[in-house]
């Protein structure tokens, strides 16, 4: 063989193995600009959203301010319970195409912690969200009209805190999984040699 043509293959392997870095790093980023986006809307939402809806009506006295303010919570909610389920199953299943860049411990971390993220954001919103609204349908007016010591208003409450808890737990997995993508930076060969197959 000669010179040329092992100087021309060591090249090409070269190559291969910058663009597959460099397209590692382009995947890394996008899955760590996602969770960080949705970490930033989870706690946006927690922090000013939720009680500044409650806080303007009730200072409005807007007349079932307490339905109409839970009523925005509730779509925006569903939005970031969705979006939150969707995204931990990417990142999830795009988390094996690092698995070898990756050590054993921080690799189940990341993965755990988007389960976490997937079961939190998932039965906050088709088992929570769902039972909520069916209790607020159960009261069969709005819930401003109905008794605080109410059965189903108290239900409603204990229901409300396993919603809050829900979205704790899956910003705390978010932000969990925030930090092991955003540690993983050096060697992607192993990446790039898996894609370049």
């Amino acid at each position: 063989m000669s010179a040329e043509v092992v100087e021309s293959r060591a090249e090409a392997s070269t190559l291969a193995r910058e663009s597959g870095g460099r397209l590692a790093t382009v995947l890394r980023d996008v899955r760590l600009l996602l969770v960080a986006l949705w970490l930033g809307g989870a706690v946006f939402f927690s922090a000013a959203v939720a009680p500044a809806a409650f806080a303007v009506l009730r200072a409005r006295n807007v007349v079932y301010a307490n339905e109409a303010a839970g009523s925005i919570v509730t779509r925006t909610l569903s939005l970031l319970n969705t979006g939150g389920f969707v995204l931990a199953l990417a990142l999830l299943l795009s988390a094996f195409l690092f698995r070898q860049s990756a050590s054993r411990r921080a690799f189940l971390a990341e993965t755990v912690s988007l389960a976490i993220l997937a079961v939190a954001t998932g039965v906050g919103q088709w088992v929570i969200a769902a039972r909520m609204l069916q209790l607020r349908a159960a009261m069969g007016r709005p819930i401003d009209d109905v008794p605080v010591d109410d059965p189903l208003r108290l239900t409603f409450a204990a229901w409300h805190g396993y919603s809050v808890a829900a979205l704790g737990l899956a910003i705390l997995a978010a932000a969990v999984a925030l930090l092991l993508i955003a540690r993983r930076k050096g060697s992607f060969q192993a990446l790039g040699a898996g894609l370049k197959n």
